[in-house]
């Protein structure tokens, strides 16, 4: 993974006193560390390739092994070791870079009443290659999208039914790792009866104004109930004062 530590072993327990050891990178073969045993010199070239490998590489001095430290993509690639002059190795370097998690988001604008289906779309955040996004149901993979180009974003759709009792989850993996993302429906998916926030604009207003009138009839009543009480009582002193 890009941040990691790795070690390309030399394949030698030992240097040998008259051993040079190279390590060259690349398609130009760039020399980028070197042991001459003879010579007592142990060097890493950490200005070649515009500094790419500067403090991130060391060399073993006792095998001739190369350990690379924070590794980046740019570290990715093909490495030969020789030693006095002949190849004896040559390794393959991939470099993956940390996923991002995915997001499920609906997309669905406004609730359906005689819909039984809500349409999700999980994405990443930033894409990558050599990575694939799937729906999952449970363990079962019900789709998955691979896609190699950075102008391209992965996205993947799911239509689930508001009431599916099963476990949907959306993952991206690449061969070392991955970051899953669970679907809750009950957040994400609403039925028209669910809330009244799903329900239409004239739905909403004539909710409104009946909540509105049914008020001002309780408290016209509230008062009117006062008024007559009061002038009952009003009533019954100016009967007891003429007696």
């Amino acid at each position: 993974m890009e941040g990691d530590s790795v070690t390309i072993n030399s394949g030698l327990t030992e240097t040998k006193d008259d051993d040079v050891i190279q390590w060259r990178f690349g398609d130009e073969n760039t020399l980028i560390a070197e042991i001459n045993v003879t010579a007592d010199r142990f060097t890493v070239y950490e200005d070649v390739l515009d500094g790419r490998f500067r403090d991130r590489l060391k060399l073993d001095n006792q095998t001739g092994s190369l350990t690379f430290t924070h590794t980046t993509t740019e570290h990715a690639g093909y490495y030969e070791q020789l030693i006095n002059g002949v190849r004896r190795n040559r390794f393959s370097l991939i470099v993956y870079t940390r996923l991002p998690v995915p997001v499920i988001i609906s997309n669905s604008s406004h609730c359906s009443s005689s819909s039984s289906n809500c349409s999700l779309v999980c994405s990443s955040v930033l894409n990558v290659c050599e990575a694939t996004l799937s729906w999952y149901a449970g363990l079962s993979v019900l789709s998955s999208i691979s896609v190699c180009d950075l102008s391209i974003s992965l996205s993947l759709p799911l239509e689930v039914e508001y009431q599916d009792k099963n476990t949907y989850s959306c993952v991206l993996n690449n061969p070392i790792s991955n970051q899953t993302t669970h679907l809750d429906i009950h957040t994400l998916c609403h039925t028209c009866a669910d809330s009244v926030h799903c329900c239409g604009p004239t739905e909403a207003v004539i909710r409104l104004v009946l909540s509105a009138l049914v008020g001002v009839a309780t408290v016209s009543i509230v008062v009117y109930d006062i008024r007559s009480r009061r002038a009952e009582r009003d009533q019954a002193h100016i009967h007891t004062s003429g007696t």
